[in-house]
């Protein structure tokens, strides 16, 4: 750890000398100009985000939420996490033991198995195993409603989370912070860019973080570096070059229990793993570059691609779920665990080109979008297991791997070896292109159509069964048709339709590959932004059906088929803005009733899913305010806020009654300059220190929230 701490700390201070004097706080930059003029009389437009064209966001018909960097920095967001949790439609999902993020959107999830997926500027980048995402290097958080597969392809019907990166800006500025907070934790991070000549930008984004946390023993290294490099070809050309590396040693923990379907038996800092397992290792090598060429005002081409390997390594110890073999649901003290070893690796490439203008014909405006990409995701996962034998057996407490959760005792028996589970390598091919089309007719009313076609080829080979391979190959449309009515200048009424898919892992019985997952989707509300762009709202109400999704086989036990069906219907109310003065608000509501639509199954246990239960940690209500105020004290700028979130209850184990308590959360901030550049920041998260849940798979593993949280940063820029 000391030689990482040494390196970190020595190119983060390097980097400062990158910068020349500025009087701008990168962090608190607006996002990338449309334009920005150069020495020269070179003119660069700004690069354009992927598949999205030139749109308002009154004339888009559908939701669409943007975090953006006042917005991260008001709240002081460190992880994606934090980010998300701004958004009343992300629910927070199993983590896997805090090793990667996890989250449903409108009240669906991807693969359990598997990271929840997410964009980074347009490109898949949640698949892989690099850890829970840190948002130093992000300039925006954007939430895309509704199902997005007409253009991104396969994808969840809920919506996409797409992350806009800090690129080069074509000016000399940086900034350095430093925190500290409860729990022994110390972070630093440095934003630095200037400029190389008059046609090349370059950017410098790193962070280190060593943190304690409220659970016993457990402790996390964090560190990762970004750097972008944009050069101007010409008038209308820019390439974009960024990498991104990122290392996280972090503990595997489950969390804690419930005892007979209550929580609070135990307190929320009990670690229930072996300290003497070490941290697993999460790390990230990515490669992105992006060409935008513009061939005039309206018309311009985007050519993109992207690599990047992950890979997670570590043991853990964990609570055994399995019912036949776990003591504490027959003695309310004594829990069952089993070892599991996992060497994960995963590397994805994507390849991408598109066209986006538009043209008018009299008063008639038409919008175009079309483009082609292809990808590869290869997915090697090698995961051993050692675990108790059944209660019948009348098993030792050392074959048990036990542990009191009254009186834990670490290292209590040697560590057993885990043997050989699973040892599989799945590669994912697939290549796509799509097109949409929007006319504006009589100034008032745009009509969109749009579609994707997707080739899909699937090749899983099973190295544990003598390398037996199963191939599957898909070929799907992704239809989209909206309307949006400008009832006003600032007010516009939309309503959409959608359809989805996502390819499932694995195979049946009798060893063919399962039909994808299948989605459809309508949606329709109100949108509002005022004459000067300061103040932004929608209301929105959206129905989704779901099929083709994996439960337990009913006949051949220990094997799943694609026969579950769900749907999430509710209404969505976002604000986003500044209400007066200097006073900034931000509300995000929304109310999901996600269930399940058919008597199933469930996929890992076999539980039996009746028709109208709910989806797994899906709350029905979440409300998140946020309010901030700038002012000056003593000709000193200073900026004060706070907000509360609310959570309700939410169903914590499938075919139970179990649920986690609803949960509020207030928090306080205030930042002040106390000289040119120099900034002090006071947090204070989980204000009322509240109890509470944020996720849980079963009642043996539930993860409990943070304390109250302090934090003091103190920001320096240049």
């Amino acid at each position: 750890m000391t030689s990482h701490r040494a390196i970190l700390a020595a190119c983060l201070s390097s980097s400062a000398l990158l910068a020349l004097p500025a009087p701008l706080l990168a962090a608190d930059a607006d996002a990338e100009a449309a334009e920005t003029d150069a020495p020269d009389g070179i003119v660069i437009t700004g690069t354009r985000p992927a598949y999205r064209g030139a749109f308002e966001p009154l004339d888009v018909p559908q939701a669409e939420q943007v975090i953006g960097p006042q917005q991260l920095r008001d709240i002081n967001a460190l992880d994606l996490n934090a980010a998300l949790d701004l958004s009343a439609s992300v629910a927070r999902q199993n983590n896997f033991g805090g090793l990667w993020n996890a989250f449903a959107v409108r009240g669906f999830v991807g693969d359990e198995n598997l990271p929840s997926n997410y964009l980074v500027n347009g490109f898949n980048a949640g698949r892989g195993f690099a850890g829970p995402r840190d948002l130093s290097g992000i300039e925006a958080v954007e939430i895309l409603k509704g199902p997005r597969a007409a253009l991104f392809g396969r994808g969840e019907p809920g919506g996409t989370i797409n992350l806009v990166t800090k690129r080069p800006k074509f000016e000399s500025a940086g900034e350095i912070r430093l925190l500290a907070g409860s729990f022994e934790t110390y972070r630093a991070d440095a934003d630095v860019q200037t400029t190389l000549g008059d046609a090349i930008g370059v950017r410098f984004v790193g962070f280190y973080e060593d943190a304690g946390s409220f659970r016993d023993t457990v402790e996390s290294e964090r560190y990762g570096f970004m750097p972008s490099v944009a050069v101007k070809l010409g008038d209308a050309t820019r390439v974009v070059y960024e990498l991104e590396y990122a290392r996280q040693e972090i503990p595997f923990d489950r969390g804690v229990v419930a005892v007979n379907g209550a929580l609070g038996v135990i307190p929320r800092s009990r670690f229930l793993g072996e300290p003497g397992e070490g941290p697993n290792i999460a790390e990230v090598l990515g490669h992105q570059i992006e060409l935008q060429h513009d061939f005039s005002d309206n018309w311009s081409a985007l050519v993109g691609v992207n690599y990047r390997d992950t890979s997670l390594q570590g043991t853990s110890t964990e609570a055994e779920l399995t019912g036949s073999r776990q003591r504490l649901l027959r003695d309310g003290r004594t829990l069952t665990r089993q070892r599991r070893f996992r060497d994960y690796d995963a590397t994805y490439f994507v390849a991408r080109a598109e066209l986006a203008g538009n043209f008018t014909t009299g008063n008639v405006t038409h919008r175009v979008l079309i483009g082609a990409d292809t990808d590869r995701f290869e997915n090697d996962q090698v995961f051993l297991r050692v675990r108790a034998p059944s209660l019948a057996s009348n098993p030792t407490e050392q074959q048990l791997q036990a542990i009191d959760i009254f009186n834990p005792v670490y290292g209590r028996f040697p560590l057993p070896t885990p043997t050989p589970l699973t040892n599989r390598v799945e590669v994912q091919k697939a290549t796509g292109i799509y097109g949409q089309y929007q006319i504006s007719i009589a100034e008032t009313v745009e009509l969109r159509v749009g579609g994707r076609y997707d080739d899909y080829d699937q090749r899983l080979t099973d190295r544990a069964a003598a390398g037996r391979v199963t191939r599957t190959g898909e070929n799907r449309f992704s239809p989209q048709v909206g309307a949006v009515w400008h009832a006003t200048p600032e007010l516009s009424v939309y309503a959409t339709y959608g359809e989805n898919f996502r390819p499932l892992s694995g195979a049946d019985f009798a060893g063919n590959a399962f039909d994808p997952n299948q989605s459809k989707s309508i949606e329709g509300g109100i949108k509002y932004a005022a004459a000067n762009g300061r103040l932004t709202a929608t209301a929105t109400v959206f129905s989704i059906q779901q099929g083709n999704i994996l439960v337990s086989d009913p006949v051949n036990a220990g094997f799943t088929l694609a026969g579950g069906e769900a749907r999430s219907r509710g209404f969505e109310f976002d604000l986003n803005g500044e209400i007066a003065e200097g006073l900034d608000l931000w509300v995000s509501y929304a109310y999901v009733d996600a269930e399940v639509e058919n008597d199933v199954a469930d996929p890992d246990f076999g539980k039996l899913i009746r028709a109208g239960d709910p989806l797994l940690n899906i709350p029905e209500h979440t409300l998140n305010i946020q309010l901030a105020y700038s002012t000056r004290i003593a000709e000193r700028a200073v900026r004060l806020g706070g907000g509360v979130l609310h959570v309700s209850e939410r169903l914590g184990e499938v075919g139970t009654t179990f649920e986690l308590p609803d949960y509020t959360l207030a928090r306080l901030f205030a930042e002040t300059e106390v000289t040119e550049g120099v900034r002090l920041r006071l947090d204070i998260d989980n204000l009322f220190d509240t109890t509470w849940y944020s996720n849980s798979f079963s009642q043996l593993w539930v993860q409990p929230g943070t304390p109250r949280n302090v934090r003091v940063t103190a920001s320096f820029a240049f």
